[in-house]
């Protein structure tokens, strides 16, 4: 940040007990102090920040957690990089999470916090990683010039540690608390403090806990269904199975009549064509408890119109895709002359792998609570958008952004889906209807039914050899119906902008390369879903690349390193970037091989594969070790290696690796949403079973590299080698080449 950009985001100010506040200013209608984690909010009062640091004269250190909280540690991470470069003890912080900064500038445009406040795309880390280092520097830069002030004494003869401040010649010191107040009043500085090297780190790099650990083992912590406001009513929707269908009419006299039904209300669903914003039509029930409302939505009755996509399948789709191939696609890149290079090749192999649409299943459904007053909203809800959320607002109310506020609880898993906000377009309107605070909550039928789906895609990838074995050229086909199908700003021949990155392997590794791209038509929903096209790709692209070893009859390993070369920086254009280094890629590789003792030699039926991906500016890879016996799988070993920069919290990282694993486990094995009629088949777990632990691999070990790099996103690297790596595996266990997920029952030669 320039110091022009930290004076702007950036504010000291004084505490309720008079201590020092450092954050971004807030419309004056909450308290001061933060809410609890429920969500419940205090009675109007002046103008406060949504704080990143608070120190109290008594010395009590709060640090606000500016993203949201899913389970990947940021609210734990984040933090740290603060308090760090503050330099106080860590035993002494204590975290809250922050409502949505958001203020207007000197000339009247909305700014937020310079710190991004939702979560994906595996940026918390990356993108908090330089503002929150100068805001723990910067707080302790105004506690240091009030000492220096009040001691009377230079700043250059000041030293900090563990919160305190220290004047060595004359061996004063000082609580931060005892110059909070002080700090407060002062100026930010001119320009950004001189921040720590990687070798003065106490707090980044060391295994910390999550900072609500006990509260959420002893069931204490409060997420999205628990949050609450004063004098709130219970929604729950009956909506349209139909995507894009319309009610033609419905009856809710017996739904009136249910003991706690206070009203019914139409939500509005989508428009065809249009951005969402709930994501479909539907009737609310509003009542004084949450089973009122579920009795009172049993008891409507309703007949749908279909809309458009009535006649819409599985194997429609299928058949769309396999149609559209017949024919050359949208070129997307097109390197050096790939018709040439099959054309003089002495050998070539072609393969098509599928992946089905797939739901996120977090397990919170969907919920909020949302309070619409004549000048003013309130929003709480755990959500990866808190900015999504106020602009739907304000989209549905005309509210002033500035007077919609927003606070995240911790959410109950993410994975992408919390990203779009239509439970909370929802509650608007619900809440604007009938004049009143609406807690709306989901079922797990209305979640499974009623998401913004993974894409499918079919992929034909195609490869030349030369007589030496020597790749010479590269082409993958994908036809897909893309998650950008309803972006107002994306035109249609961008579509494939979501699910293929040209600047991924085996770009500039190869002469030719082409990609072709293929639109697909389908009224399902789509959305962000843990790395969803790396998830994709890397299945077919990894797969393939064992498949052109054991066509080569060379060793799976030694033919993508031979493929990656030399460690370099290659341009990368897309998430991610700006480079790719196929080195670290090659690292991970080989570091996840040695530890999984690759190379030897197994008995009849067992198996290894190996698998490694670039995903959001990390690289992960994986090898799998199963026995595959009368057509059943047993996943005996997982050895997983990362490179995700600088460390800032190993645990966190640890973690993520081992969510990738059961996440990618589950999702190969048995994951699959699937049509019929126009209407989503799976409802509930005994439809869509996620893995258990007969599932889990029987040993798990995971490994991170050593990195120099600036820290890059943990959340979606680890998940997306995982499918390949497995199906590899089973290859090599018993020579049956799994090619479209899941896997289910193809484990039969």
């Amino acid at each position: 940040m320039t110091a022009l950009n930290r004076r702007h985001f950036l504010k000291a100010g004084a505490t309720l007990a008079g201590g020092l506040a450092l954050g971004v200013s807030l419309p004056g209608r909450v308290e001061e102090k933060a809410p609890d984690l429920s969500g419940r909010v205090g009675e109007p009062s002046g103008p406060h920040l949504a704080y990143l640091v608070r120190i109290e004269p008594d010395g009590q250190v709060v640090i606000g957690a500016p993203s949201s909280e899913m389970g990947q540690g940021v609210k734990t991470s984040l933090p740290m990089i603060v308090a760090d470069e503050l330099d106080v003890a860590w035993d002494d912080v204590r975290v809250e999470q922050m409502p949505l900064g958001i203020k207007r500038d000197s000339e009247g445009n909305l700014s937020w916090l310079h710190v991004s406040q939702g979560a994906g795309g595996s940026t918390s880390v990356s993108e908090g990683w330089q503002p929150l280092r100068e805001a723990g520097a910067t707080a302790r830069a105004l506690l240091l010039q009030a000492a220096s002030e009040r001691w009377g004494v230079s700043l250059e003869s000041l030293s900090t540690e563990r919160g305190v401040v220290f004047h060595a010649d004359s061996g004063r010191r000082g609580r931060y608390g005892d110059f909070a107040a002080a700090a407060a009043a002062l100026p930010l500085p001119e320009a950004p403090p001189a921040l720590k090297s990687a070798d003065q780190f106490r707090i980044i790099g060391r295994p910390q806990a999550v900072v609500d650990a006990a509260e959420i083992v002893t069931g204490q912590a409060e997420f999205g269904i628990d949050a609450e406001l004063p004098g709130q009513v219970y929604a729950s929707i009956e909506r349209c199975p139909y995507h894009d269908g319309t009610i033609t009419r419905f009856d809710d006299k017996a739904a009136r009549r249910v003991p706690g039904v206070i009203d019914v209300v139409t939500v509005e669903g989508p428009a065809p064509g249009e951005p969402f914003t709930a994501l479909a039509a539907g009737i609310a029930v509003v009542a004084d408890s949450t089973w009122a409302a579920l009795q009172g939505r049993k008891a409507l009755t309703v007949e749908w119109n279909p809309g458009p996509h009535a006649a819409e399948s599985t194997a429609s789709l299928r058949r769309q895709m396999q149609d559209a191939m017949q024919q050359p696609g949208q070129v997307v890149l097109d390197d050096g002359n790939v018709d040439a290079a099959f054309d003089a090749a002495a050998d070539s192999l072609e393969a098509e792998y599928f992946v089905p649409y797939a739901s996120h299943a977090p397990m919170e459904p969907q919920c909020c609570v949302v309070d619409i007053r004549e000048d003013s909203a309130v929003v709480i809800a755990p959500t990866q958008n808190p900015s999504g959320a106020s602009r739907m607002v304000n989209r549905l109310t005309g509210l002033d952004r500035m007077a919609i506020e927003v606070h995240v609880t911790r959410l109950g898993g993410g994975f992408g889906r919390r990203l779009t906000v239509d439970y909370v377009a929802e509650a608007t309107q619900v809440s604007m209807a009938v004049k009143r605070p609406v807690k709306l909550q989901w079922t797990r039928e209305d979640d499974l039914k009623h998401d913004f789906y993974r894409p499918c895609g079919l992929h034909r990838l195609r490869a030349s050899l030369a007589a030496d074995g020597q790749l010479t050229g590269w082409r993958h086909q994908l036809a897909s119906p893309s998650k950008y199908y309803r972006r107002a700003n994306v035109e249609a021949d961008k579509m494939w902008t979501a699910e293929l990155y040209p600047d991924d392997p085996p770009r500039r590794l190869l002469r030719n390369v082409q990609l072709q791209y293929y639109s697909m038509d389908s009224g399902v929903p789509r959305g962000s879903w843990r790395a969803p096209a790396h998830y994709a790709n890397a299945f077919a692209v990894q797969s393939f690349i064992d498949e052109l070893a054991h066509r080569r009859g060379e060793d799976p390993l030694a033919f993508q390193l031979k493929l990656l070369g030399e460690p370099r920086d290659l341009p990368y254009e897309q998430h991610g970037g700006p480079v790719f280094n196929p080195g670290r890629l090659a690292a991970v590789l080989k570091l996840a091989a040695a530890k999984a003792d690759w190379g030897e030699r197994l008995p009849a039926g067992r198996g290894r594969g190996i698998a490694g991906h670039f995903t959001f500016g990390g690289y992960a890879a994986y090898v799998v070790d199963v026995t595959v016996s009368d057509g059943s799988l047993r996943i005996d070993r997982v050895v997983g290696a990362i490179d995700c920069g600088l460390v800032v919290n190993p645990n966190h990282v640890i973690a993520q690796m081992e969510s990738g694993i059961h996440d990618g486990i589950s999702t190969a094995l048995r994951l699959e949403i699937t049509l019929e009629a126009g209407r989503v088949q799976q409802d509930n777990f005994h439809h869509y079973p996620l893995a258990g632990l007969r599932d889990a691999p029987r040993e798990v070990e995971n490994y991170i590299v050593d990195s120099p790099h600036p820290p890059s996103g943990v959340g979606e690297p680890p998940i997306s080698p995982l499918a390949p790596a497995l199906t590899n595996a089973i290859f090599a266990a018993n020579g049956r080449r799994i090619r479209e997920l899941p896997i289910a029952d193809q484990l039969m030669g």
